[in-house]
């Protein structure tokens, strides 16, 4: 994948269970849960017909701790260096509302907002 390119899209809900049944009943699309140590699994999404470890996003259920946050979907853009985007981000009028974050074997993230309020995810990938 190049700089600039979709990365991933990821589904935040307040309702895993009823968000994996409607998008496998609309799409045809399959989840598989991958363990993330608290009480919920992250679920990866699989396409038919795709190969079994390949996923095209994810889904997430949305905590407590998240502020009452309603379920959205975020997309991520993949960069060559989140870092270095996210200090760019505020010289062309947006917003870092996420700091560069890294997730561990997945690689690093930041959430922004563009100069109109909308936001958007940069990846960097661990493994490009």
């Amino acid at each position: 994948m190049k700089h600039g390119e979709w990365y991933w899209h990821e589904l935040m809900t307040t309702d895993p269970r009823a968000a994996k049944e409607f998008y496998a009943t609309l799409f045809g699309w399959g989840s598989k849960d991958m363990p993330m140590g608290g009480p919920e699994p992250y679920r990866l999404w699989t396409m038919p017909g795709a190969a079994p470890d390949q996923s095209h996003g994810g889904m997430m259920k949305i905590g407590p701790e998240m502020g009452g946050m309603p379920s959205h979907w975020m997309i991520y853009v993949k960069v060559d260096n989140v870092d270095d985007a996210a200090k760019r981000v505020p010289q062309l009028g947006g917003k870092v509302i996420h700091p560069p974050t890294d997730v561990p074997g997945v690689g690093r993230f930041v959430i922004l907002q563009d100069p109109t309020g909308a936001a958007i995810s940069l990846m960097t990938p661990a493994n490009p």
